[in-house]
């Protein structure tokens, strides 16, 4: 990292992860651009940027949309004078049985965790390709690995992300110095709680363990140091990638508790959340339920059936942007 010098684009930096890792390299004295639908979030984590020591631009940028994406890519590039690290942070989920939930919440989904990151991809490989260097920074999940029942939308995204990463770095076997990561995170505490569409009646929270932002923005800032193709926050790689092989198994008993679980008399109404329009005002970095496991932390989250289905619209996404 050569403080200054370097050059960051953010998409989905109003609030969470997005937001944690915006800080995260302003304090390395980066100069920023940040994207995402909302005004109000982009302004006050730029303001955050700039009082902890970074040079941080704004641009509202819906990233589902192809043509905006590399529009605010060229004029990102013209900011900075190039583009030494575009982080892709879009995401968004709905929580819901498939069926009752509306076609069209599915679609944005898509449009959002995996078209969004391809429209990304899109503007800024030409920019690196011409650069001859550069990171992409593919934040997906862990479930890009484990199949989440009642968010079946989600888990076609996130497993799409996976696959979509894995075939642009064999393409760009020619180019070293461009580098595709992707980051796993397991559950982080961000407001993405709150930006879910929900249509189970019940209110949705963590399960303990899930992460601080900051621990997934440090992982993130250590890729621009040294580039890896796959990082996962919270869990050993190697179980997560094992995980599934459990996949039939923990599905059919995830299905089972969300049915129980969404069965029960409606606490809240149905919401779309965010996935339609922007959130209004300041969503922040931190969701505020973050607790302390008690024993086993994530790893036991990820492969214990019943918790790991209390999380599936809880690390939906990470962003409100």
């Amino acid at each position: 990292m050569k403080g200054s010098s370097r050059r960051i684009v953010i998409i989905g930096a109003s609030s969470g992860i997005g937001a944690a890792t915006a800080l995260a390299f302003a304090r390395q004295g980066c100069h920023l651009v940040l994207g995402a639908r909302g005004r109000e979030g982009l302004e006050d984590i730029a303001r955050q940027c700039r009082a902890a020591g970074g040079r941080a631009e704004i641009g509202l940028v819906d990233a589902t949309d192809a043509a905006a994406v590399a529009t605010f890519a060229a004029e990102a590039r013209a900011t900075l004078g190039g583009i030494d690290l575009w982080f892709s942070d879009v995401g968004i989920g709905v929580v819901g049985k498939y069926v009752d939930v509306p076609i069209a919440d599915h679609q944005r989904v898509i449009e959002s965790n995996l078209l969004s990151h391809m429209n990304d991809a899109h503007a800024v490989m030409p920019i690196f390709v011409e650069q001859g260097y550069g990171t992409w920074i593919n934040m997906i999940s862990v479930g890009g690995f484990v199949t989440t029942p009642y968010a079946a939308a989600y888990s076609a995204s996130k497993f799409g992300l996976r696959g979509f990463s894995e075939a642009l770095r064999a393409e760009l076997n020619d180019y070293p110095d461009i580098h595709v990561c992707d980051v796993y995170p397991t559950f982080v505490d961000t407001p993405a709680v709150y930006h879910a569409g929900n249509y189970t009646g019940q209110p949705l929270t963590y399960p303990p363990g899930a992460l601080a932002p900051e621990t997934v923005a440090d992982a993130i800032v250590r890729l621009a140091r040294r580039p890896r193709d796959t990082t996962v926050v919270g869990m050993p790689a190697t179980l997560l990638k094992l995980s599934q092989f459990a996949n039939p198994v923990t599905t059919a008993l995830m299905n089972r508790f969300m049915n129980a679980w969404s069965n029960k008399p409606a606490q809240v109404p149905i919401t779309t959340g965010t996935m339609h329009a922007p959130s209004t005002g300041v969503s922040g970095i931190h969701g505020g339920q973050r607790r302390t496991s008690r024993g086993g932390g994530n790893t036991a989250l990820v492969i214990g059936a019943a918790v790991a289905a209390a999380a599936i619209g809880i690390h939906l996404s990470r962003r409100d942007s």
